[in-house]
């Protein structure tokens, strides 16, 4: 049977890749050898006399043969006037006369008139001569040695030798990569993750604060990486992958850097965007890839960050799936599949968006283990404080239970930014130590946003007073409201005036009184403009917003409407994938639809008469807060009491902490 890579006269056949580089480089290399040997040739000058005895020449010119000579380092050339009649004289090196040069037929070598002398290597032997040279009236020239010609050649030379040295080595790679199945695309399907080694994790646990309930779920990972064989003596399998899921800034990533400080084993990280390409099936190698290397130096763990990037439910949306995206999930779904039960290799993802993860990537022998990452209590915000500022020299009057309860909601990311940016503050006043105005600095430019440079006119910035004014004193007076921290009308980040509220403790329900009071805060604004000016201002939009948004969860999501009753209308506008929503029927009439508008303008109608009410029977505490706004700009807490006197959440406990920082904010036109 002939063979199918070849025909029947046994050369390659189409399917089978020649031999490049062979053929051509010969030629090359007999190009550039013929191209060498002419500008050789091109260079030599015609045949000249050599005249090896010095005194012979000096006859020549006592004689005056010589018509001209011309004059170089090491040796003089010129021409004689006449053909010499006879050779001139040669010698050997003990000075014995030699006979002249015979040709192959035995005569005389014929004499040129041109003549090459070499120079004595005295240079008083050689000044003489120039001397007698000059003396005789001989034309002479002097030749300053050019080696520029020689410079040229060797370029010539060795540039083509490079050339095809490097197309003899491309070549050479090249056909090593073809037999191997790579090719120019070989270096796409190379893993981009990312290898630190035991000794590189300089992160533990201790460097982790705030989610001890997490952290403890992931010590069992931890003990399996160490002695994998304590668990698989009972028949337990570890799982073979973790999803860390929470909001951003949260410590995901820093969670599973952790954990492999902690084991001291391999850690491979890479982010869910660096396996798709613009080349169909590149992920799947990569992943191939990743997988291969992590089983080779096993146990390892592998950390895919953004996994939601790659990981996204397949064919959702308008235009169905991405077939690299897909083909790159399936790959990682087949690889986690084929771990043996004895393969010491873990791998944890992270992401914040876990709703548009594909199911199949969620189901337990995959993903088996979801570990919620949440904002840390008032305890763990302590810590995390702890942890940020070991390298921070601190001031006495530096409380940092103070800052975890004035810092409500900030997760690790944030509480890390406040501490860099009071030390950056800090070193620009050309402080020593970081106090606790730095902090408070710090925070205010986190959360209410920087200063900006504008300056209000008046009467902008009184009906900013006004309004800001409306804010404060409604949550000054509602129980359910939470409590003012700070309020001001200089222009911070896309705000003309901010009130800043701060609840009283880590809150995780909100009852319905408490949604209704805060509804009253954010059109209190709005009430003390038209109180005051008898008309409405662009600068309520932001508050509008987020009270139509609340008053609508209140409708659909919470039950809290007597018309509807306890049904959920919860609509699909949230919907994170393009065009779901066009296939999906309403659960609901437009009847129902219809009473959902009504209710919510019902809830927000009455919202507003109960903040003008509220308002009106309060004017004078009103005024005093706008007057204190437009001569001092901004009123902490203390101020507000001294001006109308004490709020409602006077007895509470303002130290135990809060759960979300509210910001009330004139929007800017």
């Amino acid at each position: 049977m002939e063979n199918p890579q070849q025909d029947h006269r046994g050369e390659n056949s189409p399917n089978q890749s020649p031999r490049r580089g062979g053929p051509a480089m010969v030629w090359m290399v007999t190009i550039l050898l013929g191209v060498t040997a002419i500008l050789l040739l091109s260079q030599q000058k015609k045949v000249s006399t050599e005249i090896e005895d010095i005194n012979f020449f000096k006859k020549m010119v006592l004689e005056d043969r010589i018509l001209k000579v011309e004059i170089n380092e090491t040796t003089i050339e010129g021409v004689f006037k006449d053909p010499l009649p006879d050779p001139p004289a040669r010698f050997d090196d003990d000075g014995n006369k030699m006979p002249p040069a015979k040709g192959k037929d035995g005569e005389n070598l014929p004499m040129s008139r041109k003549f090459k002398v070499v120079l004595p290597r005295s240079s008083e032997s050689v000044a003489a001569l120039e001397k007698l040279i000059a003396d005789k009236g001989i034309p002479t020239k002097h030749n300053i040695a050019d080696n520029s010609m020689m410079f040229i050649l060797t370029i010539i030379l060795l540039v083509p030798l490079g050339l095809v040295l490097l197309f003899w080595l491309t070549s050479v790679r090249r056909n090593r990569e073809q037999l191997m199945g790579g090719g120019f695309l070989s270096g796409f399907s190379k893993s981009p993750a990312k290898r630190y080694e035991a000794t590189q994790q300089a992160i533990t646990f201790k460097d982790v604060a705030g989610i001890e309930g997490v952290k403890a779920d992931l010590m069992e990972i931890v003990e399996y990486l160490k002695s994998p064989e304590k668990f698989q003596r009972l028949g337990g399998r570890v799982p073979k992958g973790v999803l860390l899921n929470g909001a951003p800034g949260t410590g995901k990533t820093l969670l599973a850097r952790a954990v492999a400080g902690e084991s001291g084993v391999p850690f491979f990280s890479v982010n869910g965007s660096e396996f798709i390409q613009m080349f169909v099936g590149v992920g799947a190698s990569r992943v191939r890839d990743l997988f291969k290397n992590a089983k080779e130096t096993a146990p390892s763990i592998m950390f895919i960050d953004e996994i939601d990037a790659v990981g996204r439910q397949r064919g959702a949306g308008l235009g169905g799936g991405h077939d690299e995206r897909e083909q790159t999930l399936n790959q990682i779904l087949s690889e986690m599949d084929g771990f043996n039960p004895t393969d010491s290799v873990i791998v944890i993802a992270a992401t914040n968006r876990p709703d548009v993860l594909d199911p199949a990537l969620l189901r337990p022998g995959r993903f088996d283990r979801h570990v919620t990452v949440g904002r840390p209590t008032h305890r763990g915000r302590a810590e995390i404080f702890k942890v940020h500022v070991r390298e921070v020299p601190l001031a006495e009057d530096v409380d940092l239970d103070k800052l975890a309860s004035g810092t409500i909601g900030l997760t690790g990311a944030d509480i890390r930014n406040i501490v860099n940016e009071a030390a950056l503050w800090a070193a620009r006043s050309d402080k020593q130590m970081v106090t606790m105005s730095d902090f408070e600095y710090a925070r205010d430019k986190i959360l209410m946003g920087a200063k900006r440079e504008e300056v209000l006119k008046e009467d902008e910035k009184e009906k900013t007073a006004f309004h800001e004014a409306g804010h404060t004193l409604t949550a000054w007076l509602l129980p359910g409201a939470n409590r003012v921290h700070k309020v001001t009308v200089i222009p911070r980040g896309r705000a003309l005036g901010v009130t800043q509220m701060l609840p009283t403790e880590d809150r995780f329900n909100r009852a319905e009184h408490e949604l209704l009071d805060e509804l009253v805060v954010l059109l209190g604004g709005r009430a003390a403009e038209r109180l005051v000016y008898g008309e409405m201002t662009a600068g309520a939009e932001n508050d509008l917003e987020r009270a139509t948004a609340m008053a609508r969860r209140m409708v659909t999501h919470w039950g809290m409407s007597g018309r509807l009753g306890p049904v959920s209308y919860k609509m699909s506008d949230d919907d994170p994938f393009l065009g779901r929503e066009i296939h999906q029927q309403r659960q609901f009439s437009e009847h129902t639809m219809e009473i959902i508008d009504s209710e919510v303008t019902r809830i927000l109608h009455e919202a507003q008469e109960r903040a003008t009410k509220l308002i009106s029977e309060h004017r004078e505490k009103l005024n005093a807060i706008s007057a204190g706004l437009m001569e001092h700009e901004e009123l902490g807490e203390d101020d507000i009491a001294g001006l109308i006197g004490p709020s409602v959440h006077h007895g509470s406990d303002t130290s135990s902490s809060v759960s979300q920082v509210a910001k009330d904010s004139v929007a800017d036109v």
